[in-house]
């Protein structure tokens, strides 16, 4: 029989979600909201999941990935890689906003720009400081850069979107000429460029083409976004979104070879996401059919309080969990190397053994990242209290970092 003491915890919770439930205004558009949370959940789980070090003589900590010995592993990158849903929901997102601003349109750039840089400008000042205390600690030179390469790398992101974000104005006017069709001359030009870097020109090409993927690729879902939020693409377009996109995701991986992996693999000449290739746009295409789709029977489903306020809580803490997730692992790991190999986190990632301890690792991550959360999520709030000489000693230090974890300096 349960106790008073026992039931504390639940009685809490389920305060907690209902207070969440009567503060959500009615017009939140809860199934939207819904897939920005699992596309951010998406991004810590392929990290932690697909992600592994190896130990040098000296006690050095160098990043591997469990793909390298197991590309069976590749389909789990195929759901884990939601970055498609990410920009989707963002184009979304965007033009509801854009159209319920008071001010210009730079203004309203400015404060969307500001909210995204405050945590990215926090970790890495943060980490700028951390560097030379861990290394005073005895923390070899190069686990500080795996660990600053990590810390980063999801980072890139945070520039792209910012870009996209800026061409929302002319986004809206791509989709109500065109619907949800302004978004394929974004695929058509990504199909021309991956032609010419790996079709029978391929020798001829200069290396660099492949930067040409990096606007198109990644505005490909944001402009699908944009004209689903200006109601231009209806059910029989989310339809064939859907359809078109496995149909061309399956031929890309059986008749033109492209690698089956959406995350780069160490050792492996090609990649498809750095830059995007073809195959992501056309993954991009079905989960942005699958989540159009899915909308009405998500929403409902989020009208219940207990599921409800975990989404609210996972898009408050958006940028904290894409910016800190990394720490987190590297938090467990780092410590760990003093000790030596420790299976699923600091052993090669080459047996089964290895994905069994690594499964088993990833809820002392998800712990840490909640402990590291408690205090930076304070990071995505406005700096009122931070002078001029704070806001610039932080963008000092962040350039500090950027360079060292770019292998600059």
């Amino acid at each position: 029989m349960s106790t008073p003491a026992a039931l504390a915890p639940l009685t809490a919770l389920k305060k907690a979600a209902d207070r969440i439930e009567r503060q959500t205004p009615a017009h939140r558009d809860r199934a939207v909201d819904g897939l920005r949370a699992l596309a951010l959940l998406a991004v810590p789980t392929g990290h932690w999941l697909l992600g592994g070090f190896t130990l040098d003589a000296e006690g050095g900590l160098h990043n591997a990935s469990p793909l390298s010995a197991f590309g069976a592993l590749a389909p789990a990158s195929w759901v884990l890689q939601m970055l498609g849903i990410f920009f989707l929901v963002g184009g979304y997102a965007s033009v509801l906003s854009y159209h319920r601003r008071k001010g210009s349109a730079g203004e309203w750039l400015k404060g969307r720009i500001v909210r995204l840089g405050r945590p990215v400008l926090g970790v890495t000042a943060v980490w700028a400081l951390a560097a030379p205390v861990l290394f005073s600690a005895g923390v070899p030179e190069a686990t500080l850069r795996t660990g600053a390469t990590l810390v980063i790398q999801p980072l890139w992101f945070v520039g792209v979107y910012v870009v996209v974000t800026a061409l929302t104005p002319y986004c809206v006017r791509a989709a109500r000429r065109l619907g949800g069709w302004a978004a394929a001359p974004l695929l058509a030009s990504v199909a021309v460029v991956d032609f010419l870097r790996y079709g029978p020109l391929a020798e001829s090409v200069p290396p660099w083409l492949a930067v040409a993927n990096i606007l198109p690729g990644w505005l490909f879902a944001y402009q699908l976004g944009v004209s689903w939020g200006e109601g231009r693409i209806a059910k029989r377009g989310a339809w064939l979104l859907l359809a078109g996109g496995t149909l061309l995701f399956a031929s890309l991986l059986a008749v033109f070879h492209y690698p089956a992996s959406m995350v780069g693999v160490p050792g492996e000449a090609r990649t498809n996401s750095h830059p995007p290739s073809l195959l992501v746009l056309a993954l991009a295409s079905a989960q942005s059919g699958a989540a159009m789709l899915v909308r009405d029977r998500l929403a409902r489903l989020l009208a219940r309080p207990a599921l409800w306020a975990p989404v609210v809580v996972i898009n408050l803490c958006a940028m904290t969990i894409l910016c800190w997730h990394q720490t987190a692992m590297l938090a467990a790991a780092v410590p760990a190397s003093f000790a030596g190999g420790l299976t699923g986190l600091t052993t090669a990632p080459q047996t089964l053994g290895w994905i069994a301890a690594r499964l088993a690792w990833m809820p002392v991550f998800a712990v840490l990242l909640v402990g590291i959360a408690r205090y930076a999520r304070r990071f995505e709030e406005p700096w009122t209290r931070a002078t001029a000489v704070r806001r610039a000693l932080a963008g000092v230090l962040a350039a500090g970092f950027a360079v060292f974890a770019l292998g600059l300096a």
